[in-house]
């Protein structure tokens, strides 16, 4: 089943796909109902345009004037477990998981150290196998009004991971997910991900999209829906390398309880187009919210981080740091917002954008948000965009160091910030080789 997407220019076409494809589509009948809500959303809403506010900066609409095929099957290349291990990152073998265009390789995956209770499944298995959890929480927190792009994902997913980490349980190895794209036509491919942490658990999940022998331009429209429990720890990291043909949508929802703490870091290395949505929504007291990222752009690649920290109880703390170094014709952009709710008493949220242009056709548009209704709070925001100190450089260069040399201990110094809150020694040493080579180039 590989059905095409016709020069799609409005919601007529992603209607007529959905009429032919839904009942084809996993699920029982209570997930067709979430699939038929969620195509009605999306043909309200409509592709985003340049008068969309969240959309002004990026444009989705020029992904869409194509013809694509809908991947709802695995590819038909085949990659091998040595070509899977190119994805691999040292010193974090024990718990891998690999996904090819949403998919989930049992063959290529190795979970066989799990934690007892644990659960790692394909997302359509779970959705028989595991009704329960998927009845209380797939599409709970992802909500298809607020974004056309959910909406989309939610009517047309055909697979993608379900990770579940029962009460009490510490999951003490991270977890390595590999999303290797790989395509040899135009494809739509629309991952839906669901990670459960149950109360007094902790897990440190390592998301990393990379592209294989891909000969074409696809579109990944993904959505992770992520539910911390009380008391429960999530470190979250998302690395994006190596994307370049790749047009990404990654939406990540999470939804906080009281007294659990939850740390993100996205690195965007190398990226076509790209769009990171990251909403939180902190629904009870003595939460902790850490968010990070840090992209570098060149050519005329497009990254686009938008987040939004909805603090809806009193005596959170959140915290976000975003930094970006841009060269080339490159854009970037940061929007992001802090949300205080009436009740929301005793909020500490703070929120920072730094930017290094490295040419004179390099952008950065950034449009940092404070929205509060509460009058105890603390809550700061800024923003920064310029080039490097020349002060700075004529010193290192007065002590014998390149041009180029010194320009890299610049922006590597610049960039650490952002990185240094990886808690995971070995991927922390991973991204700082990776970021040399990027700062190399």
């Amino acid at each position: 089943m590989n059905a095409t997407v016709e020069k799609i220019k409005t919601g007529d076409k992603f209607a007529e796909l959905f009429d032919r494809l839904h009942t084809q589509l996993p699920g029982n009948a209570s997930i067709q109902s979430i699939r038929k809500n969620a195509i009605a959303a999306f043909l309200k809403q409509g592709i985003p345009t340049r008068k969309n506010e969240e959309y002004k900066y990026s444009l989705p609409e020029k992904l869409f004037k194509t013809n694509y095929s809908l991947a709802t099957k695995l590819p038909s290349l085949q990659i091998t477990a040595d070509d899977s291990k190119t994805f691999d990152i040292s010193g974090i073998t024990q718990n891998k998981i690999v996904l090819i265009n949403g998919f989930y390789s049992q063959q290529l995956s190795s979970v066989n150290n799990l934690t007892k209770g644990v659960i790692v499944s394909d997302i359509s298995t779970s959705f028989e196998k595991h009704a329960a959890h998927i009845e209380k929480h797939f599409a709970k927190y992802a909500n298809v009004d607020a974004d056309p792009f959910i909406a989309l994902n939610s009517a047309l997913n055909a697979n993608g991971l379900f990770i579940f980490v029962p009460e009490n349980t510490v999951v003490e190895q991270p977890i390595h997910i590999i999303n290797i794209i790989t395509a040899n036509e135009l494809s739509l491919i629309q991952p839906r991900n669901l990670f459960i942490i149950e109360k007094n658990a902790e897990i440190k999940i390592i998301e990393s999209l990379d592209a294989y022998k891909l000969s074409t331009n696809v579109v990944v429209n993904m959505v992770t829906e992520i539910s911390v429990a009380e008391q429960s720890k999530v470190q979250y990291y998302k690395l994006q390398n190596d994307c370049e043909k790749i047009a990404q949508i990654n939406t990540t929802q999470v939804y906080q309880l009281e007294n659990s703490h939850f740390d993100t870091n996205t690195v965007t290395l190398n990226g076509d187009w790209v769009r990171n949505n990251l909403n939180i929504v902190v629904d009870a007291e003595n939460c902790e919210t850490h968010l990070n990222g840090l992209f570098i752009s060149k050519n005329n690649q497009h990254i686009d981080n938008h987040t939004l920290v909805d603090h809806q109880k009193p005596n959170c703390q959140s915290n976000q740091l975003y930094k970006g170094v841009l060269s080339g014709k490159s854009t970037g952009v940061f929007n992001g917002k802090i949300y205080v709710r009436r009740d929301a008493q005793k909020i500490n949220a703070y929120q920072s954008s730094k930017n290094i242009l490295l040419s004179d056709d390099a952008t950065i548009n950034t449009k940092p948000e404070l929205e509060i209704y509460a009058d105890d709070v603390k809550c700061s925001h800024g923003s920064s965009t310029g080039q490097l100190n020349e002060d700075a450089l004529f010193y290192l260069r007065a002590r014998g160091l390149s041009t180029d040399s010194a320009k890299r201990m610049l922006l590597y110094a610049f960039a650490s910030d952002a990185i240094n809150t990886i808690r995971i020694d070995v991927l922390k040493e991973h991204i700082d080789k990776l970021i040399e080579k990027q700062l190399i180039q």
